[in-house]
């Protein structure tokens, strides 16, 4: 057993379920937000709450079952093997699809350094294609690497955005921001629900904290405590950044922007310091997708260790990096990347969340239900599992609506990439049909012509 010394404690875990949240997710939120007025800071109220729930009940799996498999496995604990492939494949494409939105995001940042990339679809695609690549490459070293230089990077975006929520309320206008509290007149459920995807899409990875249990001191408290915390310390920065943010920058100028937090900063401060926070935000950018290239490929490689995926994801080279399966990730990176090709920044990257969005929220569901399996499993009590339940309502509850705010497009392409799945699973199930219980042949008709026994 390990050392309890050497264990994490909760605010140890609770600090990296904050960064983890972060990373690059609140880069372009304003920009997009700002597109629909200052009244979709209403919708941080409905999706802190539900992100919050999830992360509660998914921590919950986590100490009750200590399976590998994070989600799929907690998945096939109510919906079999079956599950575990479906959730395995929607989590890989919406990391996928939230990877080529990471990129974009940098590649926003980077227009400030070489304005060529701004100039135009072609330059933005490229611009996002190369990152996407080197950042591939770049996680051949293995995970090592990838972790060492993620832990550095995600400072650039957290300092000036946490710096932002504390400090910028000495330049906030009330007049600015009810200024751009409607621009577009929508009803006030319209506008929260049209901003859901966005916020949400700053709470994906709030599941990586259940990953944490076996180096946590007392993980059965500790755990859910540093998700709740955790979850909750990202929603008072975002909260409170993408409000300040919006009483000091005029809406029009603000949803302009492939920059927002190097155009305030420079707008406050001046040029030069717009520009280190654009090179910080670069540098977040790139560390985040560097993090997920190599999530998604592990989670590629977990699956296929399963014989869920094809057997190349699953090989890795002497550093323990799963090298053909980053490929083949990049490829189909790439391909997404053509398929939604933009010169707006802005609106490629809202697509993609909403996408991202729906793809996400389908195995967050499915590993919700696997909780019910999980509890009772477990034999917990009565007291525990009444509580766990009221929390899972409020989670799978946001889900729903979460799903039907994405839009009809983006739901429409998650159940599209959802059926071919089913398609995918087909082939594969026979491997796992135990041949004692194939079906039998129906018995031989009477003479009446019916199957019944006298």
């Amino acid at each position: 057993m390990a050392d309890a010394s050497k264990k994490m404690s909760l605010v140890g875990l609770t600090t990296l379920v904050t960064v983890n949240m972060m990373g690059s997710g609140i880069i372009l939120l304003p920009t997009n937000m700002a597109q629909l007025g200052a009244v979709s800071l209403l919708s941080w109220v409905f999706t802190a709450i539900g992100s919050m729930a999830i992360a509660y009940c998914l921590a919950q799996c986590g100490v009750f079952c200590t399976r590998s498999g994070g989600l799929s496995a907690y998945t096939e604990e109510a919906h079999a093997k079956s599950g575990f492939f479906l959730c395995s494949y929607l989590y890989f494409l919406s990391l996928a699809i939230a990877n080529v939105a990471v990129a974009i995001s940098a590649v926003g940042y980077m227009t400030a350094f070489v304005p060529w990339l701004g100039s135009g679809a072609i330059p933005l695609c490229v611009g996002t294609i190369g990152l996407i690549w080197l950042t591939t490459i770049a996680n051949f070293g293995g995970p090592k690497i990838t972790g060492k230089i993620g832990a550095f990077t995600v400072w650039g975006v957290i300092i000036p955005v946490a710096g932002l929520s504390i400090f910028g309320w000495y330049w906030f206008r009330p007049e600015v921001l009810m200024a751009a509290w409607n621009p577009n007149q929508l009803p006030i459920s319209e506008a929260i629900s049209k901003a859901i995807p966005l916020t949400l899409w700053a709470f994906l990875g709030m599941e990586s904290a259940a990953q944490a249990t076996d180096a946590v001191e007392n993980p059965r408290r500790n755990v859910p405590l540093a998700c709740l915390f955790g979850t909750l310390g990202a929603a008072v920065v975002y909260v409170l950044s993408t409000t300040v943010i919006q009483g000091i920058i005029p809406n029009a100028e603000l949803a302009k922007s492939s920059a927002p937090f190097a155009l305030v900063y420079g707008s406050l401060f001046g040029p030069g310091v717009g520009s280190v926070v654009m090179a910080l935000a670069v540098m977040a950018c790139v560390g985040s997708l560097l993090g997920w290239q190599f999530t998604l490929a592990q989670t590629a490689k977990m699956t296929a260790d399963q014989d869920l995926f094809l057997k190349l994801f699953g090989k890795v080279n002497a550093m323990n990096a799963p090298v053909i399966g980053m490929t083949v990730c990049a490829l189909l990176q790439t391909v997404m990347a053509l398929s939604t090709i933009s010169p707006d920044a802005a609106a490629q990257f809202g697509r993609l969340v909403s996408l991202a969005a729906v793809t996400n929220l389908i195995p967050y569901i499915t590993a919700l239900t696997g909780l019910l399996v999980i509890m009772h499993k477990a034999g917990v009590g009565p007291a525990v599992y009444t509580r766990n339940m009221v929390v899972l309502l409020v989670a799978v509850g946001y889900s729903l609506y979460a799903l039907h705010a994405c839009g009809l497009e983006a739901v429409m392409g998650g159940t599209l990439v959802l059926a071919i799945g089913y398609l995918l699973y087909g082939f594969l199930g026979q491997k796992f049909t135990d041949s004692a219980s194939t079906l039998k042949p129906p018995a031989p008709l009477s003479n009446n012509g019916s199957n019944a026994t006298r």
